[in-house]
């Protein structure tokens, strides 16, 4: 069973479960798309570690969601407002891709997923997406977006990419493509505005 908690909610050793995965969570601590390139090279893994670790104790809105699989911390999604991202303003994916204005506080972004590789393939990237768009909705969202991959369309190193999420978990959680700015990525949306 997949329970999702906010990430304000959950003792920080869960947390650090989910970040400990091997590869980029344990260096980045989801704050790549919050800071500057500059920062970024000049700032280390436990700092990272420490801003994420303040974000969540701040409480609302919870910069992300924790997904529980029979009371194990299994994964992490990364759900904000916009703007609380602006590396993305600065990203050509979502430049040339986006239809939203910037500065808009309705419009919300999933930017990461993290799942610890024994609770891959099991359902918890499209609980945590589908809990996403909820907390998105509940914070006032009239829009929703996703920058996605396409796994046929990628190989290599461009594999480290997934944690963007793939096209068909958007998809299964009702996002629409906006745009194709490269062969391997999308832009996809989720109108909330006719959702009650």
């Amino acid at each position: 069973m997949i329970a999702i908690r906010s990430a304000s909610e959950v003792p920080w050793a869960d947390l650090e479960r989910v970040f400990e995965t091997p590869g980029d969570p344990r260096t980045c601590w989801c704050q790549y798309f919050k800071v500057t390139p500059a920062e970024w090279d000049a700032t280390d893994a436990q700092t990272f570690a420490t801003r994420l670790h303040e974000q969540t104790r701040r409480g609302d809105p919870t910069p992300g969601l924790i997904a529980y699989v029979d009371d194990e911390a299994a994964g992490w999604v990364a759900v904000e407002p916009r703007d609380n991202y602006p590396r993305l303003r600065r990203s050509r994916v979502v430049q040339s891709g986006s239809a939203e204005t910037w500065g808009d506080a309705s419009v919300w972004s999933v930017v990461c997923f993290v799942v610890r590789r024994e609770f891959r393939r099991q359902g918890t990237s499209g609980a945590l997406i589908a809990a996403a768009v909820d907390r998105a909705r509940a914070g006032g969202a009239r829009v929703v977006e996703g920058y996605p991959v396409e796994p046929a369309l990628i190989s290599g190193s461009d594999a480290d990419a997934l944690y963007h999420g793939t096209v068909s978990m958007f998809e299964a959680a009702g996002f629409s493509e906006i745009a194709v700015p490269t062969p391997s990525r999308r832009v996809m949306a989720r109108d909330l505005s006719a959702v009650a």
